[in-house]
């Protein structure tokens, strides 16, 4: 099947020296989680679809940042030139190397060691999305087309004001990472389940759709956000009833993608 599914916030495997010099403990830090994507899409390799999830946590190193997007003021020395320092995740305090954790608590009491920090991109960061890219460079190889779709979480609740978050939300980079065919049957395929979608709002898609959808070269990428009351508690981080249900819808949804890449595949084969 020409897709890939990536679950980059779902790991739990903290490391010891990262729990040592964290001011937070565990269950803080679990709130930054993707917690049970990865489960949720684990099916996904049975129909055909390579997945790549993070086993080491969000709050360590955030996958779906640029590689060097880090705050000055983490550290106990001035950052190289490379460093993008301006951005407006580094202005929230949630660059490569997170500052905060949910809710805008501080990780750490003590400034870091940019050494460290450059420790954690080249050990965790630039393996993972190496093994991506891999991923979809065979896939592009074997079909002509790829999907990758990168799976996420999203609370349930909503700032005062805000319209109840939806089920889902789709992000393409208003259109700029993926074909619109293939969000339009996303949408009609969660909507035929009964979920609620919406699309680019208040998730457009972050640095791995920017980065890597490509639709012109036939790679294609499509964030996709999940309402946790669908499947969790929230609160005791455990799993719902309808937690298998979901996993299911998911997995209708893959396969549904899956039919529509072939056709774009097969489409463009005729073109050339």
């Amino acid at each position: 099947m020409p897709l890939v599914l990536a679950s980059p916030h779902s790991g739990r495997d903290y490391p010891a020296d990262f729990l040592a010099a964290t001011r937070l403990v565990e269950t803080q830090l679990a709130a930054s989680e993707d917690r049970y994507v990865d489960e949720l899409v684990a099916g996904a390799p049975l129909l055909g679809a390579p997945l790549i999830r993070a086993l080491f946590p969000r709050s360590f190193v955030d996958l779906n940042r640029e590689a060097y997007e880090l705050d000055p003021a983490m550290f106990d020395e001035p950052l190289p030139a490379f460093v993008n320092s301006r951005s407006p995740r580094v202005a929230a305090g949630l660059g490569v190397i997170p500052r905060v954790a949910a809710g805008g608590v501080d990780i750490y009491d003590q400034p870091m060691r940019f050494s460290d920090a450059l420790k954690r991109i080249s050990g965790f960061y630039q393996p993972y999305h190496a093994a991506l890219r891999e991923l979809i460079d065979a896939t592009v190889e074997r079909f002509g087309v790829c999907l990758l779709v990168d799976c996420h979480s999203m609370p349930s609740d909503s700032p005062p004001g805000r319209d109840r978050p939806p089920a889902f939300v789709l992000g393409d980079c208003h259109a700029a990472s993926c074909a619109p065919a293939i969000v339009a049957e996303a949408e009609r395929v969660l909507l035929e389940q009964g979920y609620r979608v919406a699309r680019n709002r208040p998730y457009a898609g972050g640095f791995t759709t920017r980065h890597y959808g490509q639709p012109k070269r036939g790679v294609h990428a499509l964030q996709i956000e999940i309402n946790r009351a669908l499947y969790m508690d929230e609160r005791r981080l455990g799993r719902l009833a309808g937690f298998d249900g979901l996993a299911a819808a998911l997995m209708r949804l893959v396969a549904a993608l899956g039919v529509r890449l072939d056709q774009l595949a097969e489409a463009a084969r005729r073109e050339r």
